[in-house]
């Protein structure tokens, strides 16, 4: 079955003038699709253009040129019907101190104009496991729990995609996992999550697909599972009685490097190389191993590789 777009864009430019004859193109002639359903990651590093493009989806920001169709509204033809399809959680906690989540999330249904009998509240607290606090002050919450709200305000509307812009910055190990936890149950629901981080373990974990953002470009697309296959490089770390070290001939393409406290790290073209070819080389070089540790690289290096020029 052919799952339909969440989100596609074509062509999307914005530009930005400095001072007259400067000109910054914050978003060039991006192309992408997000499909329904899924964990999408918006990654770059700052200034990569990935705010500009959450606040044109947001309508905060007009786009110079290209075309924006999100859950099968234009754009410019629906800008109502692309925001009511939409929730943005947003980095800052903006919330008012002296509502409780309760009445947060009643005002923002009227602001939305959702009849009363419509309103799905207190679904919504429970979804983000805030029923216990839904009658507190606002500022009476912890961290995680504003966050959270801000995930619930993101919900009134019951929109179909949920984005979600630096959603664990500054929050703690604890409730970071807790929030993924509620993102991953929401999305098992049929949400569509658009999620941008520059934390790269989290989009590793949380992301089926991942678009990679740099100077306003696209520098590429793919599923977590094909990016992590880019990387060629992989690491063995041998802990050894005692160091021989090897004829330079011997060694294929092979780096090894020495540390004093008798460790080896053996860097090699996954493609070219055996696991077993490596140890056997140790082993034939007289050396003793007594542990053998292995690091295979995380998105982190396809990163830095694809956004490092």
């Amino acid at each position: 079955m052919n799952k339909k777009n969440a989100l596609k864009v074509e062509k999307l430019t914005k530009i930005y003038f400095k001072k007259s004859s400067n000109e910054i193109k914050a978003l060039n002639n991006l192309n992408l699709e997000v499909k329904e359903g899924e964990i999408f990651g918006l990654l770059g590093p700052n200034g990569a253009g990935k705010t500009t493009f959450l606040n044109i989806l947001a309508g905060t920001v007009i786009k110079n040129s290209g075309s924006v169709n999100v859950w099968g509204y234009d754009l410019d033809k629906n800008p109502r019907q692309v925001r009511s399809s939409i929730g943005i959680v947003p980095q800052e906690v903006n919330l008012d101190a002296f509502f409780s989540p309760k009445n947060l999330l009643e005002l923002q249904a009227g602001l939305y104009g959702i009849p009363k009998k419509d309103r799905i509240t207190d679904t919504i607290l429970k979804l983000v496991s805030l029923e216990k606090e839904a009658n507190a002050y606002a500022r009476s919450l912890s961290g995680g729990m504003k966050r959270r709200l801000l995930i619930a305000k993101a919900m009134v509307h019951r929109p179909p995609i949920l984005v979600l812009d630096e959603p664990t910055a500054g929050v703690d190990v604890k409730l970071r996992q807790n929030l993924w936890n509620n993102v991953k149950v929401l999305n098992k629901q049929g949400v569509t999550i658009i999620l941008t981080t520059h934390l790269m373990y989290e989009a590793e974990e949380m992301c089926n697909r991942i678009a990679i953002l740099n100077k306003g470009n696209l520098v590429t697309l793919d599923t977590t599972e094909n990016l992590l296959d880019r990387i060629k490089t992989k690491k063995i770390i041998f802990k050894v009685k005692e160091i021989n070290k090897f004829n330079p001939k011997d060694l294929n393409g092979i780096k090894f490097s020495y540390s004093s406290n008798n460790e080896i790290t053996a860097l090699y073209e996954k493609k070219k190389h055996k696991i077993d070819q490596i140890i056997n080389k140790v082993k034939n070089a007289g050396m003793e191993i007594y542990d053998i540790s292995t690091d295979e690289g995380n998105l982190e290096d396809v990163f830095i590789d694809l956004t490092k020029n």
